[in-house]
């Protein structure tokens, strides 16, 4: 030692002294403090502390000229008070001066500067230059000798006022840890030295750590750079065992994971233990070692992954695991009061008790997660999500998955590739089938769904989505049917979604005109443009469940119902035609009236429907009636050929008198109109068919002068026959008068009275 300090020295002294002095003059000087290095704790004589402090003060000034600065450490309260006080410094490169120093936003793995101190030659003897991280012994001071929060910690970007007082709680400075060195591993000399000369002593000596630490205030720079080593070599044992030994992360295990946080490599490998703990709610049974198997919290996991965002300067760690990390969080914020069981609410209450936190645990997943996206150069993302008020709707049972899917659109539209991993890592967990977790994956999964390559999950993630479409969840529902939607598009999925068709048919008949809307829409996307045939037991079960959707309160649902009707009379296999005469000879009339819509979109529908209806019926007249557009003319070339049906189709066509569309109940009066011709001798059904028109709801005018002639010429044709040759010519005059004013007004849009010969 003696020789290394002469040979920095002796140019400054030189200088300082002229050519003259002698070398061997400086080197008498320094033997005379070589004693003092191997004996501190000896008395020196009055020559000695002179000489001791000429050589303090030529270093000093030769340190100033080469810029480096001094430092002085903290002395151990238990040791050093008691002793002379040597002042012993370390050496520090000046910042200004190099710019090897890691400063938090540069590579974690730059070796840094390593401090020499003269104070522990233990130190010196067991690491080298190369290979041992340094300790900041003055930042060590300022660890807090209470379990009381701190308020030297450093909060993400703009969190500061959210997180309150608990965004401060625990957080030193990073210079209270080790720094990592740029090449160091275990070694089994240093296991012995300390102790840990196996695995199996990994769990024992980690508890020691912890027990040192909690009775002493000041950690020992040795111990903490043989746990960061020890960490590295088994990073399993040490989480599990320090989870157990401090699952509300006291002050002494606040200042491990810290530690840990200082090695970017230790980190990177102690990340992966902390998810095993998160992802299995509420606790997580594992044995280390030494056959310990008490069990672990997630929620003490959660509770250390936000000590080590407080400290840590590096986010590449963070980014390889920062998908899974903001799953789990994700979770624990979605987990049902239900599902928490007593022993993780007094966990909670014992961390409140030594920190100042939130109440709510969930509130603390929240700023965890906060914390977590500004580590990720996610500062907007956390910013929009607060203005749009996300992060509050993310604590609400009922609202949660909107915020969730806020969050994606977010990620989404700042470019961030979190929001593809996140998904990815979502779809892999999803087949946990956890009842809470469901609805909230997949409201982030359908927002981003269009730039995920579904071709690795599609198997199982359309078995997920079979599932939950059969949820009594109104929500998870509608999801899913976002989700097929999508993936209906994808030429890639279209066929698995095809085989869904039974469950989608079954959401048709939903109250829930959105969910109808969406299933529809599915449909559609299935068929459009494919050759895709269908089968008819199919083609049979949609064309019963959607003819009752062509009058629904949704136009969109209308259109669609009507559209696709079309697309299976046209796709049916051959097989299913005659079958499906039935369904569409119901349809006819339906489509007749919706024809007269006042929905331009509804009724263009109806006239193809119709189209396509009258082709596979054969009905050539009807076709050319439907090209030219003559729907006046429609309802006595359909009852011309088809009487025997004429009851059925008033039957039909009663309930559109209450149709909330005036065309509409015009078009229906006018139809059983033109059928009463067919109806004679039917008395009975002719005096409901009356009753019902009686009853109808008070209408505009035109529509009540409508309404009463139809009566008259049901009670005409109602009219018992006198004679048979006067009568019946009266009733077919009458009737053949009535017939050009029905068709006549439906020809020019307004109905014509006779006032000299009223009906």
């Amino acid at each position: 030692m003696a020789g290394r300090h002469l040979s920095l020295l002796r140019p400054f002294q030189m200088k300082k002294k002229g050519p003259g002095a002698a070398p061997s003059q400086h080197l008498e000087k320094m033997e005379q403090l070589h004693p003092l290095q191997e004996d501190p704790g000896r008395d020196r004589t009055q020559d000695q502390d002179r000489a001791r402090g000429r050589f303090r003060r030529a270093a000093q000034a030769f340190l100033k000229f080469l810029g480096i600065r001094r430092k002085r450490t903290t002395t151990r309260p238990t040791e050093d008070m008691a002793q002379p006080d040597h002042s012993p410094t370390e050496l520090e490169t000046d910042p200004d001066v190099t710019t090897t120093l890691t400063d938090g936003t540069g590579n974690c793995d730059t070796p840094p500067t390593v401090h020499a101190t003269k104070s522990d030659p233990a130190l010196t003897d067991a690491t080298t230059d190369a290979e041992s991280p340094s300790i900041d012994r003055t930042a060590i001071s300022d660890i807090p000798l209470s379990d009381e929060p701190t308020n030297s910690g450093a909060a993400p970007p703009d969190l500061t006022a959210e997180a309150d007082t608990a965004m401060t709680e625990g957080t030193a400075d990073t210079d209270l840890v080790p720094r990592e060195s740029a090449n160091y591993a275990p070694t089994p000399d240093i296991f012995e030295e300390n102790g840990v000369s196996s695995p199996e002593q990994v769990p024992a000596f980690v508890r020691n750590v912890h027990q040192r630490l909690t009775a002493s205030a000041t950690p020992e720079e040795k111990l903490l750079t043989e746990f960061l080593r020890v960490t590295e070599a088994h990073p399993a044992d040490v989480v599990f065992t320090l989870l157990r030994c401090a699952p509300s992360c006291d002050r002494a295990a606040a200042t491990l994971w810290k530690t840990i946080a200082s090695s970017g490599r230790t980190v990177e490998k102690v990340l992966p233990e902390l998810l095993r703990v998160m992802q299995n709610w509420p606790q997580l049974s594992m044995s280390t070692s030494d056959g310990d198997k008490t069990d672990v919290f997630a929620l003490a996991a959660t509770r250390v992954i936000w000590e080590i965002l407080q400290v840590l300067r590096c986010p590449e760690p963070l980014k390889k695991y920062s998908p899974c990390l903001l799953v789990d969080l994700l979770f624990q914020i979605s987990i049902s009061p239900e599902q928490t069981p007593e022993e993780v609410d007094t966990l909670w209450k014992e961390c409140q008790k030594q920190y100042d936190l939130p109440t709510d645990s969930k509130r603390f997943a929240v700023l965890t997660m906060k914390a977590l996206l500004c580590h990720l150069e996610c500062e907007d993302v956390v910013l929009s999500m607060e203005r749009k008020r996300g992060w509050d709707t993310l604590l609400r049972a009922d609202s949660r998955h909107y915020a969730v899917g806020l969050l994606a659109r977010e990620l989404c539209r700042a470019s961030s590739p979190l929001y593809y991993r996140v998904a990815c890592c979502l779809l892999g967990l999803l087949t946990r089938e956890k009842t809470c977790w469901e609805l909230p994956a997949m409201a982030f999964v359908v927002e981003v769904l269009e730039c995920l390559d579904m071709t690795e999950w599609s198997d199982s993630f359309l078995e997920i989505l079979s599932r939950c479409l059969r949820s009594e969840h109104t929500e998870m529902r509608r999801v899913v049917l976002r989700i097929l939607v999508v993936l209906s598009k994808d030429p890639v999925m279209a066929d698995g979604v095809w085989s869904l068709t039974r469950s989608l048919m079954d959401v048709l008949w939903d109250t829930d005109g959105e969910l109808v809307w969406a299933a529809l829409s599915v449909f559609i996307n299935e068929v459009e443009d494919r050759d895709i045939r269908i089968s008819t037991p199919t083609a049979l079960r949609l064309a019963e469940v959607l003819q009752p959707l062509f009058g629904h309160d949704n136009i969109h649902v209308q259109v669609l119902s009507i559209y696709l009707f079309r697309k299976v009379m046209e796709l049916g296999v051959e097989e299913s035609k005659q079958p499906m005469k039935t369904h569409v000879i119901f349809s006819l009339l339906p489509l007749f009236f919706y024809w007269h819509n006042e929905n331009q979109d509804v009724a263009e529908a109806s006239r193809e429907a119709l189209l396509r209806a009258a082709r596979l019926l054969k009905r050539r007249d009807l076709v050319k009636l439907l090209k030219t557009e003559q729907p006046w003319k429609f309802s006595e070339c359909l009852l011309e050929k088809d009487k025997r049906r004429a009851v059925d189709y008033v039957c039909q066509a009663l309930p559109y008198l209450e149709s909330p569309q005036e065309p509409v109940r015009e078009a229906a009066l006018r139809f059983i109109g033109i059928a009463g011709r067919y109806l004679k001798g039917q008395y009975q059904e002719l005096q409901d068919i009356i009753d019902v028109i009686e009853g109808m709801t008070p209408d505009s005018t035109a529509v009540k002068s409508l309404a009463l002639q139809t009566q008259e010429i049901l009670r005409v044709v109602q009219r018992p026959q006198s004679s048979p040759g006067s009568s019946g010519l009266k009733i077919s005059s009458t009737m053949c008068r009535i017939g050009r004013f029905l068709c006549g007004a439906a020809a020019g849009g307004q109905r014509r009275t006779d006032p000299g010969n009223p009906v």
